[in-house]
Order: structure tokens, then sequence, then C-alpha cells
């Protein structure tokens, strides 16, 4: 049987399964090439709940430490919140340790600038290069810093910069009963102090003790949130959130206990914030095309990128967008919080729209554009790729191609997306029509080409 090699070095940094390819001496030697390609100085370095996050930690700081840099420890905190602070701080950079949405077995190091964003690929190239070569900057005796641990002032930096971008008042005399699952993740208990100490909503939550594994898979998908929708029916609940196990991920239930499709979600906060705020929007190219015509309708440009948060935030540096994310995985980017997925942002503007309207989100969804979306993913060999994409596109002859990531083929109202993940060694598939049956016969058409 072929060997899958469980480690991967992409758009946002390295990630793994613990064990025979994820192990504390690569983890240690990746921290203190960081830390010699920020030239030492003060680092952020966060996590997630996953039971490898204080092992992962401990090698982390070593590396750190190593190569001369002073840690800044903030402890079990989601990834936006570490991204806020590492760009408030002055920091050289920061370190995100957690798989996001993957198993428990999974982990990773999320690489972070001084400006609290991915690296792009020229970054990320050089960093790289510096693992690859061992040229590690080595601290002398005298030049060892310190750990200096801080958990409390990067949750109030964020929560003041997501808070500003809505109408709180409003959203608070509402007194939304809010239901909340957590995962367990990092989010848990800053969660249900934003919404309820926060956002003063009657908050009704669920999983949300982080000493506890991941009680369901942790990609906050439809069909693992049965026990959300459930809570939302029970306790006659406005709307249901769920994160993934470091809060970059939103998805959301609406009050009959339905799990709105992610690119759903997305729409909402685009058209929201497109209300409000000057500028254009940018995507992925997995994203529902129902943004370009929410984007239409108040006079803006839709940009497509590659999958990727850093390939999105890129973009939308390069544009000067209002809004963007990717619809496809729950990830919301509003630039005026900051550059980075965020389900803060996300909880906030979906609550100041229901506060805005008076109307319930089943009926705020149910004026969204209407398509109809299938995904799925294989186990992926090395070198299938390329013929799969020329299978592809032999068997529809007729489509738009666009080979910016992976094989897109676009038809009027309807494509099919083809591409290898970023973070596991699959392969991953998504079909969009206007009807159901139009898209289950693409999708079924993709599926059996990719077996």
């Amino acid at each position: 049987m072929r060997r899958v090699h469980d480690l991967k070095i992409g758009v946002s940094g390295i990630r793994g399964v613990i064990g025979e390819f994820l192990t504390p001496a690569l983890v240690c030697d990746f921290a203190q090439a960081f830390g010699t390609y920020v030239g030492g100085g003060p680092v952020v370095v966060g996590r997630d709940t996953r039971p490898s996050g204080p092992m992962m930690q401990h090698a982390v700081c070593c590396g750190l430490l190593a190569a001369g840099c002073e840690v800044i420890d903030v402890g079990v905190l989601p990834t936006p919140t570490i991204q806020v602070f590492t760009a408030s701080t002055g920091a050289g950079g920061g370190i995100a340790i957690t798989a996001s949405h993957n198993p428990a077995q999974y982990n990773a190091l999320k690489f972070f600038n001084h400006e609290g964003v991915f690296f792009n690929q020229y970054e990320r190239s050089e960093l790289i290069d510096i693992y690859h070569q061992s040229d590690f900057r080595q601290a002398g005796n005298a030049g060892i810093q310190g750990i200096r641990c801080d958990p409390e002032t990067p949750v109030l930096r964020h929560f003041e910069r997501v808070l500003a971008c809505v109408d709180t008042d409003a959203i608070r005399q509402r007194r939304f009963r809010v239901a909340l699952d957590g995962v367990n993740g990092a989010g848990s208990l800053v969660s249900v102090d934003f919404l309820s100490r926060r956002l003063q909503c009657d908050l009704r939550a669920m999983w949300v003790d982080p000493s506890q594994p991941f009680p369901r898979e942790a990609e906050p998908k439809p069909e693992v949130l049965g026990e959300l929708a459930g809570l939302v029916r029970r306790e006659q609940c406005d709307i249901g959130f769920a994160q993934d196990p470091d809060g970059d991920r939103l998805a959301v239930c609406d009050e009959t206990g339905r799990v709105l499709d992610n690119d759903d979600v997305l729409a909402l906060v685009v058209d929201a914030v497109l209300a409000r705020t000057p500028g254009d929007a940018v995507v992925n190219l997995t994203t529902s095309a129902s943004i370009e015509e929410i984007a239409s309708r108040r006079g803006r440009k839709v940009y497509r990128t590659p999958v990727g948060e850093a390939n999105v935030v890129d973009k939308m540096l390069a544009v000067g967008a209002a809004i963007g994310g990717e619809g496809s995985n729950g990830g919301i980017i509003v630039p005026a919080v900051h550059y980075c997925r965020d389900s803060y942002a996300g909880m906030a503007f979906i609550l100041d729209r229901l506060a805005a309207t008076g109307v319930k989100l089943s009926e705020l969804a149910a004026h969204l554009p209407r398509y109809f979306r299938r995904s799925g993913k294989s186990m992926f060999e090395h070198g299938r790729l390329g013929p799969l994409m020329q299978q592809l596109e032999q068997a529809f002859p007729g489509a738009a191609p666009d080979r910016t990531d992976g094989l897109k083929l676009s038809w009027r109202g309807k494509w099919i997306h083809l591409r290898a993940s970023n973070t596991e060694p699959l392969v991953r598939f998504t079909a969009e029509a206007g009807s159901e049956q139009e898209v289950e016969q693409l999708f079924g058409r993709v599926k059996e080409l990719v077996g």
C-alpha cells in the first residue's frame, strides 16, 4: 500500500499528523527559522485546544528562544485574536499553533508577519529556504530572551475592533436568544464572553469547555451540526452559531434549525458590509456566484483568487476591498477589523443586520440569489491531478477553463472546480448550478471521473 505523506507546507504554514510527520524537532526547527527570519525581537504565540498543543507550544518556544526572540505567550485564544494582537504590538510576527478545521490528530503552525497576516509567497519562500538550509540565528547565553504571558489584552483589542464596526446598542436592545456550539475549541470561553457580556445576548451555549476533546468533526459543516440545530429549536433561539477549533470559521443556523450553506453566510455579510462601506469584494474560486449578484446590486465588483486565506488577503490588499472571504469554508474577512478570517466579525455583522431589519434570519436568507452546490473529496495521489484535469476538460468541451487553482470550468449559471487541498492529501471538487437537477448531474460526472 502506498504510504500517504501527512505533512503539508502550504499558503498558511506547515500542517500534518502528529507523530511520524509533525514532530517536536521539526516544529522547533521551523520556529527557529521563523525567529531567524524576523531577526529576533518579540513574537506572539498562541494555540487551540488540541491534546498536542502544549507539546507543540514548548517546541515553538524553544525554537524562538534559540533564535534570540522574546516570546509573548497569549495562551489558548482564537487565531483571529492572535492576528489582531500581533499587528497591534509591534511584534516581529506571530505563530498560531492550530490545525483549524482539521481532525484532532492534526496540528499546524500558522505564520504571521508583523502586520498579523499570513506570509505572502515571497516571505513564505524565504522562510522555507532558511529552514531547508538550517541557517538559523543562534542566540548566545547573553542573548536569550524570556517568555511573557498576556492572555487578556489580545481579547480586548480584538473585540474593540469588531464592536466598533456594528451598532452595538441596537444589538443589545434586541436581546437576541443565541445558541452557540464552541466545539470545545480556542474560542469556547471568549465566545461566551463576546455574545453574552459584550453583545448582551441571551446565550444558550454547548461544548464550551476547552479542557475537553472535540465533540464532533472539527469542520462546522451542516451534516455535523445536528446538536446545534436541536438546541436552537428546543430553546426557541433567534440564531445559532458554530465555530471551528481556532475560531476563524463560522457556521450559522436560522431560527427554524436549518443550517445555512456557508456561501449564504458569507453572502449575508458581504451584503451587510457593502451596504455601508465603499469598496469591492474578493472571494476564492470555489465561492458561490451569488456574490457577483449581490455585489452587482450595490454597483461593486468581485475579484476571484485561488483557495486559501493568504491568497484572498493578498488580493484584498491590492484592490482595497471592503469585504472578502471564502464561502466554501465559512471564512469571513472584514478589513475594518483585520485582514483575517474572523468568526467574531461574522457573528457581529449578522446580528447587526437582524437588528437593523427587524426580520428573521430565514427571511434574510430567502432573499439571497438561489444556487445549489455539492462538494466532495477523495484521497489524492501525487501526480494524479494533471491527468484528472485533462480528463475533466475533455469531458466538458464547451466550458470556459480557469487554471488559476486546479481547474474551474464555467458556463452561464453553473460551474465545477477541481483542486488539490491546501491542508490535507486530498483532491476536492465542487459543482454549482441554478437547479438541483443540474448540480446533481454535474457533480455526479465529476465524482465519476475522480473515482
